[in-house]
C-alpha cells in the first residue's frame, strides 16, 4: 500500500506548447505565491500541474505522454496529486477523463478559479501583472488578447480559446511596469492575432496606441511583435516602430501558403497578390525589418503545382526568419471535412525542401552582416559561449550570436555593442566592441 508524502505540498507546474501557456502558467504560478502556496516550475513536488497543448498531433501526444508519466509516478508514490489544465483538457476533456481516470481533476482554458480552488488557494481578482517568470530574467512574454475571431479552416485554436478578448491598455501597462521593475528589459507581446488588438473594446485596431504607451515604461528597451495576421494589418504600427527605438524592427507574421486556391480553402481572406504587395509595403516602410513567417505544407488538395508556386515564392521574398511545418488534420476544424490526401513522406519532402533553401537565404543574409556592430542582449551562458540576440532576433525560435566566454566576460541580461565576425546559416559569432 503506497503511503502520502508528510511533507508540505510544493507544487511543480509543468508547461507544454506556446508561449501563451508559459504566459498562463506564470500567471497562475503568481496566483499560488500570493495564496502563499510553495510553487516551482518543472522542478520536483508532490503536486503537479500539467498545462497541456492540443494544438496539431504532436502537441497533443507530448501532452498525452507527459500526463501518463506523471499518473505512474503517482502509482509508485511519488506524486500525490496530478491535475491537467490548459488546451489538450479544454479540447478534449471528456475523453481524457474517461481514458485518463486517475487524474485528481481536468481543467479547460478559462477555469483558473476553479483550478486555484482544487489546489487550495483563492482567485485573487486584484492582482495585475503578479507572475512569476519563468522565462531568463531579462525578457518576458506579455499578453494581450485571448482567444481569436479568424475562420482558418486548419485551425483548432478558437475551439480551445473561444473569441478574441483584448485587454485593455492600462493593465497592459501596469503589468509591463511590474515586470520592469523585476529587471524585464524586452517584452515579447503575444496573442493569437495582434492585428486584432482593440476592436472589440475600442472599436479600432488599436496595437500603435498601445505601443505607444508601453514605450513610455522606464527599464523596458525592446519590444517585440509575434503573431501578427495579414488581413487587416493596421499600417500605424510601422509608424510607431519606425519612429520608437523600443519597438524591435520585427514582425512575426504566419501567412501559411501562397497559392490562392489553397489560400480560399484555408479561409484566410486574402490572395497571393494582396500579401506579396502587404510584403513589399512593409519592406517600403520599414527597410530594415527582420520579418519572421511560418508556412504550412501539405494541406488537403495541396498539388505539386501549389507546392512549387510557395516554393518559388519563398526564394523570390528572402524571408529573414521562416519555419515550415507539415498540416495537422484536426477534427471539428473546418479542414476535417477534406479528404486528408497529400502522404506523409511528401509532406515531410515539401518541409525540408523549403527549409532547405531557407537554410542557404539565411546564410547568404548572414555573410552581410560579418563586419557590422549591433545591440546585443546575452541570454545565458553556454559551454564557452556567452549566447546573446540582436533587435532582429526573437529567443528559441530564431539566430543567436555566440561570443566566446574565454576572452570576453558578458552579464547575463545586460545588453553588448557586439561586432559580427563570423556567419554560419543560423548562428552568427561576434567580439564586444570597447
Amino acid at each position: 500500500m503506497r503511503t502520502k508524502t508528510i511533507k508540505k505540498n510544493k507544487i511543480n507546474v509543468i508547461t507544454l506548447g506556446c508561449s501563451k501557456n508559459v504566459y498562463d502558467s506564470e500567471v497562475l504560478m503568481g496566483q499560488l505565491k500570493a495564496s502563499g502556496k510553495e510553487v516551482v516550475h518543472e522542478q520536483e513536488g508532490n503536486v503537479v500541474v500539467i498545462n497541456t497543448c492540443g494544438f496539431i498531433n504532436n502537441a497533443k501526444e507530448e501532452s498525452v505522454n507527459t500526463i501518463l508519466e506523471y499518473m505512474q509516478k503517482k502509482e509508485e508514490g511519488e506524486v500525490d496529486k496530478v491535475f491537467v489544465t490548459g488546451c489538450l483538457s479544454e479540447r478534449y476533456k471528456p475523453d481524457l477523463e474517461k481514458e485518463i481516470p486517475n487524474v485528481d481533476q481536468y481543467f479547460g482554458t478559462t477555469e483558473l478559479p476553479g483550478l486555484l480552488k482544487a489546489l487550495g488557494a483563492d482567485y485573487k481578482h486584484e492582482l495585475i501583472g503578479e507572475r512569476l517568470t519563468t522565462t531568463p530574467k531579462n525578457y518576458a512574454y506579455l499578453k494581450i488578447a485571448e482567444g481569436c475571431d479568424r475562420p482558418c479552416s486548419f485551425c483548432a485554436i478558437p475551439l480551445m480559446r473561444g473569441k478574441h478578448k483584448s485587454t485593455p491598455i492600462e493593465e497592459l501597462v501596469i503589468e509591463a511596469e511590474k515586470l520592469a521593475a523585476n529587471g524585464v528589459k524586452e517584452l515579447i507581446l503575444i496573442a493569437q492575432d495582434l492585428t486584432y488588438y482593440g476592436l472589440d473594446i475600442y472599436k479600432k485596431r488599436n496595437l500603435a496606441e498601445l505601443l505607444e504607451n508601453l514605450v513610455k515604461v522606464e527599464g523596458i528597451e525592446w519590444i517585440r511583435l509575434h503573431y501578427a495576421f495579414p488581413t487587416g494589418f493596421p499600417m500605424d504600427v510601422l509608424d510607431v516602430m519606425k519612429r520608437e527605438p523600443k519597438v524591435c524592427n520585427y514582425l512575426d507574421i504566419p501567412l501559411q501558403h501562397i497559392s490562392d486556391a489553397i489560400l480560399k480553402s484555408m479561409r484566410r481572406g486574402t490572395t497571393e497578390a494582396k500579401t506579396t504587395k502587404l510584403l513589399q509595403d512593409f519592406r517600403a516602410k520599414v527597410p530594415e525589418m527582420t520579418i519572421r513567417t511560418t508556412l504550412i505544407v501539405g494541406y488537403p488538395g495541396e498539388t505539386q503545382e501549389d507546392f512549387e508556386l510557395l516554393r518559388d515564392w519563398v526564394k523570390a521574398m528572402r524571408f529573414e526568419r521562416l519555419g515550415c511545418f507539415t498540416y495537422s488534420h484536426e477534427e471539428n476544424t473546418h479542414a476535417y471535412n477534406l479528404e486528408d490526401d497529400v502522404p506523409e513522406d511528401v509532406k515531410m519532402e515539401r518541409v525540408n525542401e523549403i527549409m532547405e533553401i531557407q537554410s542557404q537565404i539565411s546564410w547568404e543574409l548572414n555573410q552581410e552582416k560579418i563586419g557590422k556592430e549591433f545591440k546585443v542582449v546575452i541570454d545565458r551562458k553556454e559551454g564557452n559561449y556567452f549566447v546573446g540576440r540582436t533587435e532582429f532576433d526573437s529567443p528559441d525560435v530564431d539566430n543567436e550570436v555566440l561570443i566566446d566566454a574565454s576572452t570576453t566576460y558578458l552579464k547575463t541580461g545586460e545588453f553588448a555593442k557586439i561586432k559580427v565576425i563570423e556567419a554560419e546559416d543560423f548562428d552568427l559569432y561576434g567580439e564586444v566592441v570597447s
